[in-house]
């Protein structure tokens, strides 16, 4: 699964052609105003092959979970607007049609010329159509773009059959990947198939549930394995440790033991925590000033929960990264939303942004975490997306993948 025997946008001609290009253009808004547009820029490369090709090129994406239908706090208006900035040469319009596929697509892609773009609403104000891939949305949208062309752009959605992401290619000619999901794929297959050892994984975020498989098969791949953030105090009460109030699944505890003696059976490393970052609380709200102390893993308070990973364990979880020729993370290592509980995500991403590996930072909150800390720049490859990247990392094939043509 390593490489990419996919069509890519290399391997096909557009010209005059209509193509709809799956885009994730699910970027974080406050009041309207686009906070990160790293998901938005990320995609720039193959719209602009696709653009200076000749296409003719609607983009569609999901942004949000819309629960309730249309509701223009969820319009990917913004997103199109922002685009419009970032390709000043290009006609760049908005299709403004709750139905996704309406009267305003329909007139807008009639008109396009050669090497303009037209962005449709969010994908999701069809509800169930979406997520549950109805044929009859998939076979609109291909019908948009006269069944010729479909680019699967999207890697952060690419662990979900919708519509959009999958339904679609059952009904156009061509299908092929972009340049963003080639890149993903490559880093993230290589990483993990075929990695330039010492091999680091590092885990973190709140919930043991939700990694799972991940533990279990990046033992298999990986040389040392860190575990960081809320799903560690899970591990550190498998291992008979008091862990106070910090938060724990005990239906997992028999998991974590089992997955301690296979890291054992294969000779390989887990770091868990060997100090805490503790408080009386949560912090409400998450950003809110907070009394905290740093204790040993094992003398965590009954009346105190655990939030951060304490000093110690930020110089041993940094060496072992500084240490590999290969490190890829995924979930930060405390509430880093709040700044005095940040400080063991932000020594892991600094170790990380000063060692020579190959760093692959998995999406989500740790690329989030990344980018705000300013040390993007610093890491081989930013994920743009945190689910599918848990999801490759389990060794799953991807469905948004699956559907594009093989090379012959």
């Amino acid at each position: 699964m390593a490489g990419l025997n996919k069509v890519t946008v290399d391997d096909i001609n557009v010209k005059g052609k209509k193509v709809l290009v799956r885009v994730d253009f699910n970027v974080p808004l406050k009041d309207g105003v686009i906070t990160n547009d790293n998901r938005i820029t990320a995609a720039l490369p193959t719209i602009k092959k696709l653009v200076a090709d000749g296409g003719k090129v609607v983009l569609c994406s999901h942004l949000g979970k819309p629960k309730n239908g249309p509701e223009a706090k969820f319009s990917l208006a913004p997103a199109a607007a922002r685009l419009a900035e970032l390709l000043p040469e290009t006609k760049v319009t908005f299709a403004a049609d709750d139905t996704v596929v309406g009267d305003n697509a329909k007139k807008a892609v009639a008109e396009m010329a050669d090497a303009d773009i037209v962005v449709l609403e969010n994908t999701r104000f069809r509800g169930a159509e979406e997520t549950k891939n109805g044929e009859a949305f998939a076979k609109e949208l291909a019908d948009l773009v006269d069944d010729e062309v479909f680019v699967m752009d999207a890697f952060g959605s690419a662990h979900r059959a919708h519509a959009s992401t999958a339904g679609v290619t059952k009904f156009v000619k061509e299908t092929a990947v972009g340049y963003l999901m080639q890149k993903e794929i490559n880093y993230l297959g290589n990483a993990v198939e075929t990695p330039v050892r010492p091999f680091v994984a590092i885990l973190g975020g709140a919930k043991v549930a939700d990694k799972l498989n991940v533990i279990s098969n990046l033992l298999e791949k990986c040389d040392t394995l860190i575990i960081g953030g809320g799903m560690a105090y899970t591990f550190l009460k498998a291992q008979g440790k008091e862990v106070g109030l910090s938060l724990v699944d005990d239906t997992k505890i028999d998991y974590c033991k089992e997955m301690m003696a296979k890291a054992e059976k294969l000779g390989k490393k887990l770091l868990l925590p060997i100090d805490t970052t503790v408080a009386a609380g949560f912090p409400d709200p998450i950003d809110a000033p907070i009394d905290v102390e740093v204790v040993d893993s094992d003398k965590i308070p009954a009346d105190k929960e655990g939030l951060d990973i304490g000093t110690k364990t930020q110089a041993l979880f940094g060496e072992a990264g500084k240490s590999a020729k290969t490190v890829v993370w995924n979930g930060p290592m405390g509430v880093f939303e709040n700044p005095t509980l940040a400080k063991g995500t932000i020594a892991v991403a600094k170790a990380l942004a000063e060692t020579d590996a190959t760093t692959i930072i998995g999406g989500g909150d740790s690329a989030t975490a990344a980018i705000n800390l300013g040390y993007a720049d610093k890491m081989s490859h930013i994920s743009t997306g945190g689910g599918a990247s848990l999801e490759y990392l389990e060794g799953k094939v991807l469905p948004g993948i699956a559907v594009i043509a093989d090379k012959n």
